[in-house]
């Protein structure tokens, strides 16, 4: 079958890619290279022996996105592009509604009529707030996000909710993820940031090769056993095979329409200063860090429970923190 990733050369898109390959699947990429790198196209034949078709086209384009279905004959979607600077997106929240939103609406406008039922959404934990009791359930209440960001995601799940209530004739699976983070273990692809990291691991492994001067923590005052913020941290190769697992209950589900959304995480939280304690311990570097003010938009602590994707997916996270680590090293050192 024909999936098309958007966003597939991104970190957790072209982790995907990978997946759907090893799983028997044909990915085609469409991305922009907008926030990623075309050397992730050569990377990935690498690792999978095969040239993966990829256009370098916008989502938010309709006319491109016919021609894609037109000549790929596509079965399903994961969906993957989008801006996804929190902090950005404070600064610039016409652009991240924008492009967030319309890369969804033209993909609808294209499926549709194409007759393409299948879609798993790259949704986000941000859609729980702050949340009141740990760990979120897929029941906990959505609050108020704290970015813009964090909102798109919350509207892009509400679309596909509306239209599969009113009887479009599509399935959706909406994956909220928690914090990937490592890299495939060949050390070919992984994230790469450009600019100055948003996420946490990227500035770890670029502080201990010597990129970043130190590590900043944002706060070591909060309501959390060592004050540093908690965060439930995936691998990406679990999160890539996770996809896998959603799109082929998609394909096995006899339903005309369907929606969900099921939490990807490990079950786990650990503090941001526990994370700089474990990469010294895996990769024997020790890693200058100072302790900076809170940062806006941070939330204490958040981790999943993870029972429904247990259930629904036949799916667990099964790689250690250890090893998502060392790969994000080995990443690195790569560059």
């Amino acid at each position: 079958m024909n999936i098309l990733v958007t966003g597939g050369a991104g970190f957790i898109g072209s982790h995907t890619v990978v997946a759907l390959h090893e799983a028997g699947f044909n990915p085609v990429i469409i991305d922009d290279f907008s926030n990623s790198n075309p050397m992730v196209l050569e990377r990935l034949e690498k690792i999978t022996g095969k040239r993966i078709t990829c256009y370098d086209q916008n989502c938010c384009d309709t006319t491109a996105l016919q021609a894609i279905f037109d000549t790929e004959k596509i079965d399903g979607v994961i969906h993957f592009a989008a801006f996804k600077a929190v902090g950005e997106s404070m600064a610039y929240p016409l652009k991240y509604y924008r492009n967030n939103l319309d890369s969804i609406l033209a993909l609808l406008e294209t499926m549709i009529p194409a007759g393409v039922q299948h879609l798993i959404f790259s949704s986000s934990c941000t859609v729980y707030g702050n949340p009141d009791q740990l760990p979120v359930t897929e029941d906990t209440p959505i609050k108020p996000a704290m970015s813009v960001y964090g909102n798109t995601k919350r509207i892009g799940e509400e679309i596909f909710r509306d239209l599969v209530s009113t009887g479009n004739p599509l399935k959706v699976i909406a994956l909220r993820y928690f914090n990937p983070i490592g890299a495939h273990p060949t050390g070919l692809i992984g994230e790469l940031p450009t600019g100055t990291p948003n996420n946490l691991v990227p500035f770890v492994t670029q502080t201990a090769a010597g990129i970043r001067p130190e590590l900043t923590v944002y706060g070591n005052d909060y309501d959390t056993p060592d004050g540093s913020c908690i965060r439930d941290y995936i691998h990406v190769m679990d999160l890539a095979e996770a996809h896998v697992a959603a799109i082929k209950r998609l394909f096995d589900l006899p339903l005309p329409t369907h929606f969900d959304e099921i939490n990807v995480g490990t079950g786990q939280g650990n503090s941001v200063l526990e994370i700089i304690k474990a990469f010294e311990k895996v990769t024997g570097k020790p890693l200058p860090y100072t302790i900076g003010k809170r940062r806006m938009g941070d939330i204490p602590s958040i981790y999943a429970d993870v029972t429904k994707s247990t259930q629904k997916l036949d799916w667990k996270a099964k790689r250690t923190l250890e090893e998502s680590l060392a790969d994000a090293w080995r990443w690195q050192q790569g560059l």
